[in-house]
């Protein structure tokens, strides 16, 4: 198992009945791949559509339909599609219960950088800033390091902020870390992990939760 789904199934852990949850593009999509059985819940994706499920199998997707990244989806008995305006609407309006977006580095504040590195292309910030400040829960998503081995996860961050202070959860590659109003508590190791490698690897100030546990995917 790679680490975007390691990821992606830990965000999906996240969903609970009755929720409505928007998904950012990237390793977050993904989650809808690994929907809690039993749970009645609506996705919804920023350019316009409730109730969507999975991605659709090679030779069925719709070239209609597709997610905030253009990915193909499956549309759900109940489904409606609408104009983006509308759906924009639903996440300024306090109607989404919880998103899950991916991020460039988050810090030990809650912070989040997820749309531009200096020098670099950047198409702009899309829904980011409405989902960070209009979503009830947010979950920051993204490998724990980079390329270098260097931690994504900070005492703070270094590039562009898309909001401050808005980062609920993080789910790492290697961790769940809860954001606190004491800072940032681990309460989940990746598998096969132990607490002290996801020390080493963080540049953050961690508080360890006395009943630290693998991630459960």
């Amino acid at each position: 198992m790679d680490s975007r789904e390691i990821i992606a199934r830990r965000i999906a852990k996240e969903f609970k009945n009755g929720m409505v949850a928007n998904l950012g593009f990237g390793m977050p999509t993904m989650a809808a791949n690994y929907l809690p059985e039993g749970i009645s819940m609506t996705l919804q994706t920023e350019n316009g559509a409730l109730r969507f499920g999975a991605t659709p199998k090679i030779g069925e997707s719709d070239p209609d339909v597709a997610n905030a990244g253009g990915a193909p989806i499956t549309l759900l008995p109940g489904a409606s599609t609408f104009e983006m305006d509308l759906s924009f609407a639903i996440i300024r309006g306090g109607h989404v219960d919880i998103t899950a977006l991916g991020a460039l580095e988050v810090d030990q504040e809650g912070n989040i950088a997820n749309w531009k590195i200096p020098g670099a292309f950047a198409p702009g910030m899309g829904g980011a800033m409405d989902l960070l400040v209009g979503a009830k829960r947010v979950v920051a998503a993204l490998n724990h390091t980079d390329k270098k081995g260097n931690s994504k996860v900070l005492k703070k961050c270094t590039l562009p902020l898309s909001a401050a202070k808005c980062v609920d959860l993080i789910i790492t590659d290697k961790a769940v870390i809860e954001v606190t109003d004491k800072g940032l508590l681990l309460k989940e190791v990746g598998p096969g992990l132990t607490v002290e490698e996801v020390v080493n690897c963080t540049y953050a100030d961690l508080i360890i939760s006395s009943d630290v546990k693998e991630m459960d995917i």
